[in-house]
């Protein structure tokens, strides 16, 4: 009988043979890893890439496109001005709809059912309403008012102007903008304050915190990480929406392009170039919430992960530290036992 100390230990080599023992037949350590092939996933690859290509291919030799009057327009003096105009109502209207988008916000959450009741109404009316029918209207305000006074109510007005003299195109868009995007903004708002933890109020309360500052101080910022993608996407949809302001003749970018290709009839470049500055101004203003969101998440992330800039120092740093090391020369080393 054989004693324990002949049994050899598991993957050791038998003594009979010398070889290690060979695994079981259903040992998962013996089965062989295949790759999964994804061969539907591959065609689709490879389909997108063609159509890419051609989509491509097509930009650069439709004859159709004429880089050429898009390149003579894209930065001309004309489209320059109808841009900045462009971004002057995306402004105006954004700081004023939001501004009164807060109020509305805190009204509808306010206690007194008469604030509820007339911010409540006040958002089903506007939302309700296209947008150019709210800028016709304001333009057409003067039919309506043909004067506007300060008095007292139902009584005697001490002063009053025409209103066209107040209102002028440029102001009507405003107004109408600005309030079609104060109906939105309230409804943004209001969603980023109520997605605030109730405890945080009660605890300021405690405190003896005035209402007000915790509502500046407490709700807000916590708000406005909620607040944050969604305004970003209503002031890029403000942004391409300020083309209905051409119906009001204004000179924004839209409507300068219309009137430049109507005279020379060169309608695929001149929308060609109105579509490439929309690209770049939207663009920006997502470079501008990425940074604005990531100010705002400091008190979540503490780290916050790298910036694209970020990411592109270190990695520059990276292969300028990769280069250096190629370029110093290898020095052998010496042989053990050889003191020279």
């Amino acid at each position: 009988m054989a004693s324990t100390t002949d049994i050899a230990p598991p993957g050791a080599p038998t003594p009979a043979t010398g070889r290690e023992p060979q695994p079981a037949p259903h040992d998962p350590a013996s089965l062989k890893v295949v790759p999964a092939r994804h061969y539907a996933r591959w065609a689709a690859a490879v389909a997108v890439i063609v159509l890419v290509t051609q989509f491509v291919h097509g930009l650069a030799t439709n004859p159709v496109w004429e880089w050429g009057v898009f390149g003579d327009y894209v930065l001309s003096e004309t489209i320059v001005q109808a841009v900045w105009v462009t971004l002057q109502l995306t402004a105006y209207a954004t700081v004023l709809g939001f501004l009164l988008g807060t109020v509305l916000a805190f009204m509808r959450l306010s206690r007194s059912p008469v604030l509820q009741t007339v911010a409540w109404t006040y958002i089903w009316i506007f939302r309700s309403i296209p947008m150019i029918v709210q800028l016709v209207f304001w333009f057409n305000l003067s039919a309506l008012y043909e004067r506007l006074g300060l008095g007292v109510p139902f009584g005697p007005v001490f002063w009053s102007v025409d209103s066209n003299s107040i209102i002028g195109t440029m102001g009507a868009a405003v107004i109408g903008l600005t309030l079609h995007q104060a109906a939105y903004a309230a409804e943004i708002v209001r969603g980023g304050v109520i997605a605030v933890d109730d405890g945080q109020l009660e605890a300021a309360a405690a405190l003896g915190i005035p209402r007000l500052r915790q509502i500046r101080r407490i709700v807000l910022p916590q708000a406005m990480r909620a607040i944050l993608p969604t305004a970003g996407n209503e002031i890029i949809g403000l942004l391409k929406g300020t083309s209905v302001v051409y119906v009001m003749s204004i000179g924004e970018l839209f409507y300068q392009v219309q009137v430049v290709y109507g005279r020379n009839g060169r309608v695929i470049p001149l929308l060609l170039v109105a579509t490439a500055w929309y690209v770049v101004l939207t663009s920006l203003l997502s470079v501008a919430q990425y940074y604005v969101e990531r100010r705002y998440a400091r008190g979540a992330n503490r780290t916050p992960p790298p910036t694209p800039l970020q990411r592109a120092r270190r990695l520059a740093r990276t292969l300028r530290a990769a280069a250096a090391r190629r370029d110093q020369p290898v020095i052998p080393l010496k042989p053990l036992g050889d003191s020279r």
